[in-house]
């Protein structure tokens, strides 16, 4: 248990984070399986659609930190290659 009042609101502040962080990660996650449906189940029209908003999703979430800038333009790349082969 915290004693002092400084680790009374960090404690607070954590927890508010961390609920934060789940929520934007599993965000992130859903995108992710939801672009990756798209694609083995042949609907490219949709994963079309669907592009913009992920590719915001996923920098929204390298924005705050949660994952790298680097790993969110790798995951894009990757899914544009992707959409691209298909067509």
């Amino acid at each position: 248990m915290p004693n002092t009042k400084s680790a009374i609101r960090r404690v607070k502040k954590t927890s508010k984070q961390t609920s934060i962080n789940r929520i934007r990660k599993s965000k992130y996650k859903s995108a992710i399986r939801k672009m990756l449906a798209y694609i083995s189940s042949g609907k490219m029209q949709e994963a079309q659609k669907f592009f913009p908003i992920f590719q915001s999703q996923l920098m929204k979430v390298a924005k705050t930190g949660l994952i790298s800038r680097k790993t969110a333009s790798r995951k894009i790349s990757r899914i544009t290659k992707k959409i691209k082969k298909k067509d």
